[in-house]
């Protein structure tokens, strides 16, 4: 038996994390025993999706590593209607199925409580059709639904406990349950990968499998995702935009392997791997059953560590796009033709150990690209007091009859003019600081002033000296 399985994202919105971790494992699964992975776009519910949602997951794919062409798809829901109609007539025909057209109203004035569930009123009734009349699932009376479950084990469930379900609508339009069910027999899908979330709904979709004359798949209901309060990642509450961290300048590398980390462990005492050895050691049974922590400083932390690995190269050509304005949300403060390639160049290797998603980069070297710097006003106020401007007279005579302008004589000839006047370096430079970036903390300051060059570093201490008069 060939494995097949399947991610079936819906396009209503941005690309979330806890989906994008899914995706990934239902991938890696297939790798590894030679299998499918399918891309189902469930889409269906036309009044909220959107096109560009579905080009959106498309694009988060391929930026997670699951290219385009790799996979068998995209295959969209609405394409198989026909086949929902026709698995729905099916099991009205064969008695599984009935007609009601009872509201939620009737049902809470019959049972007296909104809380419980239908209670079969029309199960033999004979009412067919029509508008209004959703097509209900008989669920046995008796005995269990056991559920084969890859990390769960095999939850067991009293039908007598599930209620005859909603399958079709009282227009004839399946429900999700139906058209989940249909789609996957129909593509041939032999394991289901996905959020513990959809777990009360699979006995439901084993039912109908069972009812529909197929052996249902093998089930894997992996942790859901959590925020530090242990609630359910939301979209409406939460960060979980995998676009939003791809625009702020995470690496795909380092999400991939967080994503994976959220209910598993590679061997050994070590979280950051190589993406071959998490290809190589996930295994399905040795995901834990606790939620799942989505834990945004660890992730940045993570992403840290993967732009520090990163050949400086090829650290430079990622942080293009924050550099020049291309395929970012907030462009540069400067214009394209201020940016100065062979400078950023000098400093790249500074940078990268300073910055931990790749959209920092920007307030880091932005001095060296704009025509004065950005001044932050509460680094001015702090560090602009009495004695700066003296210090600023002394500095940029000094500079101004260096022989040499590298960061070594550039260093030690601020050094004498703040030991001149019983200062360390720390207090001498932090008005240089200020004067040149605009910034208290920022690349180290000697090769920065290297970079910069003479004139530039000259005319804006002397800009910052007039400033205090």
């Amino acid at each position: 038996m060939t494995v097949r399985v399947r991610f079936a994202p819906s396009p209503t919105g941005m690309f979330h994390v806890g989906g994008a971790r899914s995706a990934l494992q239902n991938w890696i699964y297939a790798k590894q025993q030679g299998g499918v992975f399918v891309l189902r776009i469930e889409d269906t519910d036309a009044a909220r999706n959107k096109p560009e949602w579905t080009e959106g997951i498309l694009s988060a794919l391929d930026w997670i590593g699951i290219s385009r062409g790799s996979y068998e798809g995209p295959y969209f829901q609405s394409a198989n209607a026909g086949e929902h109609r026709a698995a729905a007539a099916r099991l009205h025909d064969s008695g599984r199925a009935y007609y009601c057209d009872c509201t939620r109203e009737d049902v809470q004035a019959r049972t007296g409580s909104q809380y419980q569930g239908y209670d079969g009123y029309h199960r033999d009734r004979g009412l067919g059709p029509g508008p209004g009349h959703a097509l209900r699932f008989r669920t046995p009376d008796e005995g269990v639904t056991v559920v084969v479950d890859l990390i769960r084990g095999e939850p067991t469930f009293e039908n007598k406990l599930i209620e005859d379900f909603v399958i079709a609508r009282g227009d004839g339009s399946p429900v999700f349950l139906l058209a989940n069910v249909v789609d996957d027999m129909t593509m041939g899908i032999t394991h289901v990968i996905r959020a513990e979330e959809h777990l009360p709904n699979t006995p439901k979709q084993q039912l109908l499998w069972e009812a529909l004359g197929v052996k249902p798949p093998i089930w894997a209901h992996v942790p859901v995702v959590v925020n530090e309060k242990r609630q359910k990642l939301s979209k409406r509450r939460d960060k979980v935009a995998l676009e939003a961290y791809r625009d702020e300048g995470y690496l795909a590398g380092a999400m991939r392997n967080y994503l994976m980390l959220l209910g598993w462990a590679p061997s050994g005492d070590r979280e950051i791997v190589p993406w071959s050895v998490i290809e190589d050691e996930f295994r399905l049974d040795e995901v834990n059953l606790s939620s799942a922590f989505f834990d945004e400083k660890k992730l940045r932390a993570f992403n840290g560590e993967y732009i520090r690995a990163l050949p400086v190269a090829e650290f430079i050509d990622a942080c293009q796009p924050w550099l020049t304005g291309s395929g970012t949300i907030a462009p540069p403060p400067w214009q394209p033709e201020e940016f100065d390639a062979d400078a950023f160049a000098a400093v790249a290797a500074l940078a990268q150990t300073r910055i931990t998603v790749l959209s920092e980069i920007v307030p880091n070297v932005d001095f060296l690209f704009l025509a004065s710097p950005l001044i932050d006003e509460a680094a001015w106020a702090k560090t602009m007091k009495d004695g700066s401007a003296e210090l600023l007279d002394a500095a940029v005579a000094a500079f101004e009859t260096l022989e040499s302008w590298d960061a070594e004589s550039l260093k030690s000839t601020l050094e004498a003019v703040g030991a001149e006047r019983g200062l360390k370096l720390g207090k001498t430079q932090a008005p240089v600081r200020v004067a040149v970036t605009g910034r208290t903390v920022g690349l180290p300051l000697f090769e920065s002033l290297e970079v910069l060059g003479r004139e530039r570093t000259l005319t804006r201490m002397r800009a910052a000296r007039l400033r205090l008069v």
